[in-house]
């Protein structure tokens, strides 16, 4: 078998002859890499012009898009350049279809995530809630503690932190109470058969419009809702301004008022009747017996019953906006949807 023979000389002149090219290209190169510096620099003088804030409408997120989009459309079209000083524009075309073959499959690798930022960027736009508006979304109930690129912040009523992906606000039904400050409350009452329904539906109003924080205007009102086993249901309703009085205390006070004003009018609140056998005495009641002075408290007087709007949530909310490690996106000045 005849021997393999490498010629080296020919190896060796190849190798020169690249080296020489690229020393004659090494001023195109320098031009080339001068012209994408100078895009680069007029794209960040471009991207911090103030008629891109203006553009953003005080968006911070949209803001930052912006100018990071106008920064790298720039660029682009300086590397554009460079590779035409270069000759070496074949490269635009496999650098295309590289990115767009990467697009495609970082698109599917990371779904949910460019999912939860462009319904960030798109609720940041509409803007549907503010900061401290008490929702329902999904179910969820709590007061809006911020909006992120990924995610809603939420804090419940109990004072926990939940946070819900912008793709499952963006779609889902969301529910804002604060939106509109009046708001309405309503509570049945169950009234004897052989009652003035009309009767009680007049004193109950008249309580209603007589309780501190019932708006006048709407009215409260009063209707026969259904016909119970052994009573008459009569439902009443008023309405709240949530920004002076809380909603949930009001409405307590409101039952509290209205079946003690309907008791003292002589009106029957009838009780369903059970038929009960005891067989043995309860560990309660045999302590009971042991101290016969021991008696329940008595309950609050109208007096002292605060209706005012609660704070309890307040220190809480003012700590987590503090700490929150993400941008707000939500601006409370903005316009809503």
């Amino acid at each position: 078998m005849e021997r393999v023979q490498f010629n080296f000389d020919t190896v060796l002149q190849r190798l020169l002859q690249e080296v020489y090219d690229l020393l004659a290209a090494l001023p195109m190169l320098g031009v080339a890499l001068l012209v994408l510096w100078v895009t680069w620099m007029v794209g960040s003088w471009l991207s911090r012009r103030t008629v891109l804030d203006r553009v953003s409408q005080r968006n911070p997120f949209l803001r930052d898009l912006t100018r990071t989009t106008v920064r790298w459309i720039v660029t682009l079209l300086g590397l554009l350049i460079a590779l035409e000083i270069l000759d070496a524009t074949a490269l635009v075309g496999a650098l295309l279809g590289t990115a767009g073959v990467l697009g495609i499959a970082l698109g599917f690798a990371f779904k949910e995530t460019l999912e939860n930022y462009l319904a960030g960027i798109l609720m940041s736009l509409r803007q549907p809630f503010s900061p401290r508006d008490h929702v329902v979304i999904d179910g969820n109930e709590g007061i809006v503690i911020a909006l992120t690129s990924r995610a809603t912040i939420l804090m419940t009523p109990d004072g926990n932190h939940l946070r819900l992906p912008n793709a499952l606000v963006f779609r889902s039904v969301m529910l804002n109470y604060t939106r509109n400050p009046n708001r309405r409350f309503e509570f049945d009452v169950g009234i004897g058969v052989n009652e003035d329904l009309v009767l009680a539906q007049q004193i109950g109003i008249r309580v209603l419009l007589a309780l501190d924080g019932v708006l006048d205007n709407p009215p409260p009102r009063a209707f026969i809702a259904a016909l119970g086993d052994s009573n008459v249901q009569v439902r009443y309703y008023g309405w709240v301004d949530q920004r002076t009085h809380d909603f949930l205390m009001l409405k307590s006070e409101a039952i509290r008022q209205v079946k003690s004003a309907l008791e003292q009018a002589g009106l029957d609140l009838p009780e369903p009747i059970y038929r009960v056998q005891i067989t043995e005495r309860a560990p309660a009641v045999e302590a009971m017996a042991a101290h016969p002075k021991a008696k329940p408290k008595a309950p609050l007087t109208a007096e002292t019953v605060d209706t005012g709007v609660n704070t309890e949530l307040q220190v809480q909310l003012e700590h987590d906006e503090r700490a929150l490690d993400a941008q707000n996106l939500l601006d409370p000045e903005a316009p809503k949807e």
